[in-house]
């Protein structure tokens, strides 16, 4: 029994909702929605997902933040056991301090240098009537409605994961975090590192902004360093099917099965603008024996 056999008995069993389980894409033909099973895919990527922008971005994000976790949180415990030797790695307490300032100072570069892509290329594509808030990290009802439908699936109670957009709940929520975060990070630091200057600009008690810049900056960090550790690092490159590392923060690509499975929403975009992407697929639903089947399925379009 082949695989669109095995599909449409479960199909027809009850199993699947017909509608849900495939859509449509005119010239293409009906996918199913875990066609992402049978699709081949290199682990650096197949297609368009971050541009060249926002891969610097990240890397000099991701580089600069575990250089001041390091130096910082070294710094700021330095009384615990363990710190002494982390501070004498980076060279003893000036050093370190050197490095995390240094750090710092590109952090905030990046930061602007995001918001500058982020602002420009959306005016761009405004201007050019190609803005589609849907792709963007601006949370949406629908995501509401993906995490609900997600939560079932991993309880079992639906067949399948919810068609999503090209950034989904958790990274919008996640997204989200990085943005509060850094906003904490690059302002108490300010704060610590120019305390005359932000004197200036506060009418109270510039003593007690000091203690509180220092315990938002210092717990702030620690924060952000458990959810890298716990959670970003987990979900994004330990999973099944990802792991040791999802190239995408490298190549800016995203792997065929992991935008089909995800992204799905995304990936219908990617076969009306991708004409090598369409013949793919249309040679694999063939391969698989869906095309046979169509003239026998209600038409569904995303």
């Amino acid at each position: 029994m082949t695989a669109a056999e095995e599909a449409l008995n479960a199909v027809h069993g009850g199993q699947t909702d017909v509608e849900g389980y495939f859509t449509y894409v005119s010239g293409v033909g009906y996918i199913p929605r875990d066609i992402y099973k049978y699709v081949k895919s290199n682990p650096f990527g197949d297609l368009p997902r971050y541009s060249v922008h926002i891969v610097i971005q990240h890397i000099l994000i991701f580089t600069t933040f575990i250089a001041l976790a390091a130096t910082g949180i070294a710094l700021h415990y330095s009384d615990l056991f363990w710190a002494p030797y982390v501070i004498r790695l980076f060279g003893g307490i000036d050093t370190s301090q050197l490095i995390h300032r240094s750090a710092a100072f590109v952090m905030i570069g990046a930061s602007v240098y995001h918001i500058l892509t982020i602002v420009g290329s959306t005016a761009q594509k405004i201007l050019k009537k190609e803005f589609d808030i849907r792709r963007t990290q601006v949370p949406l009802p629908k995501d509401l409605f993906d995490l609900i439908h997600d939560i079932k699936y991993f309880l079992g109670l639906t067949p399948h994961r919810p068609k999503m957009e090209k950034f989904m709940y958790k990274q919008k929520i996640h997204y989200l975090a990085i943005l509060w975060g850094s906003f904490v990070l690059i302002s108490a630091g300010t704060a610590l590192l120019f305390p005359e200057h932000i004197a200036l600009l506060w009418p109270f008690d510039p003593a007690f902004l000091q203690d509180l810049a220092r315990i938002m900056h210092a717990d702030e960090a620690i924060m952000a360093l458990i959810i890298i550790a716990f959670w970003h690092l987990s979900n994004v490159h330990f999973v099944p099917g990802r792991f040791p590392a999802q190239w995408t923060v490298f190549t800016g690509k995203i792997t065929r099965e992991h935008q089909l499975e995800e992204h799905f929403l995304e990936y219908l975009r990617n076969l009306s603008e991708i004409p090598e992407e369409r013949e793919y697929m249309r040679s694999l639903l063939a391969e698989l024996g869906f095309a046979e089947r169509e003239g026998s399925l209600d038409e569904t379009r995303p």
